[in-house]
This record gives C-alpha cells, sequence and structure tokens, in this order.
C-alpha cells in the first residue's frame, strides 16, 4: 500500500502540478461548477499555497486539501471550512484523502479555530462516509440545491467541533 502520509503546506511552485491535478480529477459527482480550465490559476487572491494542504507520494503532489473561512465576518472567525478536496486515482484507497483531513484538522485547531465545516453533494457517498469516520456530522441539507447534469442534487452540509 503506497504511503502519502508527507502532508504539508502548498508552495507557490506546486501551482502547475495541483492545476493538473484539479481538472484530472474534476467531476460531477463532486463539483459544482465547470471543470477549470487548463490555462485558469489554481491560486488566487483569498486562497493561496498557504490555504492549501498537500499530499505528497514519492515526491508527486497525489492530493490537496483547501482551507478558508466559510465568511469574512468576524464573528465567524472561529470557523474554517474546508473548500476542496482531491485526490489522484493513483493515490485513492490509500488514506491520502484521511491524512489531508486529518492533517486539515491540526491546521485548523493550529490557527485557533472551534470548529471546521464542509459542504459535500448529496450523491459523493464516499466523501460523505470519510467525513462521518472524522468525525464530521451532519448539520443540514439544502434539497435539490444544485441542478447537475440534469439531475437535481441536495448540498449536505457537515461540521465538527475541534475542542
Amino acid at each position: 500500500m503506497p504511503d502519502a502520509s508527507l502532508i504539508r503546506t502548498a508552495r507557490p511552485d506546486d501551482e502547475e502540478h495541483l492545476r493538473l491535478l484539479d481538472r484530472e480529477t474534476w467531476s460531477p459527482v463532486h463539483a459544482v461548477s465547470p471543470r477549470p480550465a487548463p490555462d485558469a490559476p489554481f491560486f488566487r487572491e483569498h486562497s493561496g499555497p498557504e490555504d492549501h494542504l498537500v499530499a505528497e507520494l514519492d515526491g508527486r503532489v497525489v492530493g490537496y486539501l483547501r482551507l478558508g473561512r466559510p465568511t469574512g465576518l468576524a464573528s465567524n472567525r472561529h470557523v474554517l471550512a474546508v473548500h476542496g478536496l482531491a485526490v489522484a486515482d493513483a493515490a485513492r484507497g490509500h488514506g491520502t484523502g484521511r491524512a489531508l483531513l486529518r492533517a486539515a484538522v491540526e491546521e485548523a485547531r493550529r490557527r485557533g479555530a472551534r470548529r471546521l465545516t464542509l459542504r459535500v453533494l448529496g450523491p459523493n457517498t464516499v466523501a460523505r462516509r470519510l467525513y462521518e469516520s472524522e468525525g464530521f456530522a451532519v448539520e443540514g441539507v439544502q434539497p435539490g440545491e444544485f441542478l447537475l447534469d440534469g439531475e437535481y442534487v441536495d448540498d449536505v452540509l457537515m461540521g465538527r467541533s475541534l475542542v
């Protein structure tokens, strides 16, 4: 079984690898926006390298998790959110997503967060099982929130305490 336990903060020179990974892993099962364009920047003004955890396997980037604020409100500063999680096909089923999620919990605690939240599409049962196994609970469901590939799908809100 591969060991993808090397989790680190992204660096600016990871951008090309992350851009390719983002395009390769895009799927209507988990994405609400169109497939990223080949030349679309991965890092953005409000989502730079410091907001991404990267999983490496044999020196190759095989996954990432994006952390951010759910809102810009001061009253909500104690909460961080997972705004993206992707794992290369070759690294799936070997604990890469779990390692990234656990690292995100620790990083959120290090940043002083009291809660970590995320949103996941209802049909994405693999991700939902992972999140539940790592202590996330369903805190709300927005029925039929997105129309994807001609189907209305639920947006499932999940969260967990960090204290």
